[in-house]
């Protein structure tokens, strides 16, 4: 298989991650306009579900992740939230960030290129994704 030149893998959303996204991605234009791009960009180039369809194996808003940077071959698992929620104490990280943005839509088994906030190139592959769980869930 040739080597990835850079085209990004299609991503697959959620009809109200989609809807979500790109209010979020506006809203995100004048304070955080280089993410706010990213985000728009990958928004244009996903297929959107229709209404109460799930796509398998793919990244969606409150699903957690198992992904490993292929750079360094470090593991490393996360739940992809929206801003407010974010807590990387927690392990939950923005999608208004670059690696939330690369995450965002992606199935099991791609990787993608992306851009720390320091202009340092990454690539990561989806391992794993496991959607979210209910809130209510039985005491531990």
């Amino acid at each position: 298989m040739a080597k990835n030149s850079g085209a990004k893998p299609r991503i697959t959303l959620k009809a109200g991650d989609y809807e979500k996204l790109s209010v979020l991605a506006n809203a995100a234009a004048h304070t955080m306009p280089a993410v706010a791009a990213e985000l728009s960009d990958e928004l244009d180039r996903a297929h959107v579900l229709g209404a109460g369809r799930h796509p398998a194996d793919t990244v969606c808003m409150g699903c957690t992740v198992e992904y490993r940077d292929d750079m360094t071959g470090r593991v490393q698992t996360v739940t992809l939230v929206y801003p407010n929620e974010a807590d990387i104490s927690k392990g939950c990280i923005s999608v208004l960030t670059p690696i939330g943005t690369a995450l965002i839509g992606l199935p099991v088994g791609k990787s993608i290129d992306w851009t720390t906030r320091t202009g340092q190139t990454k690539r990561l592959t989806v391992l794993h994704v496991r959607a979210s769980a209910p809130t209510e869930l039985q005491p531990a």
